[in-house]
């Protein structure tokens, strides 16, 4: 009787792992989907926001009425929703000071 309920109790959890497995795969299949779509999601973001940083440079014009060269300027946005034009070499040297920064403060 003991070797009866062992087996038995074997079976059932051999049963409710594979319940587990089935599961697990669907929820797999669901999270792939999720991802997929997410993916896609910002690739069209991505698009329209380079749609967008297009069109704000065609409309830019420099003090003397030339169009803003969009290779050697960036727009950036301040956490105060303040926006910027800057020059990239600026925004560079920033970086590099901010990339040194961030191992000393961990």
């Amino acid at each position: 009787v003991a070797a009866q309920n062992c087996r038995k109790r074997k079976l059932n959890a051999i049963l409710n792992l594979e319940e587990d497995v089935c599961n697990l795969q669907t929820q797999k299949e669901s999270l792939k989907k999720e991802h997929s779509q997410h993916s896609r999601s910002i690739s069209r973001m991505k698009q329209k926001l380079n749609n967008l940083y297009r069109d704000i440079f065609s409309r830019l014009r420099d003090d003397r009425g030339r169009p803003v060269n969009p290779c050697q300027y960036v727009i950036h946005c301040s956490s105060e929703g303040s926006v910027f034009i800057i020059p990239k070499h600026l925004v560079k040297s920033e970086q590099k000071r901010d990339n040194e920064k961030e191992p000393k403060q961990q």
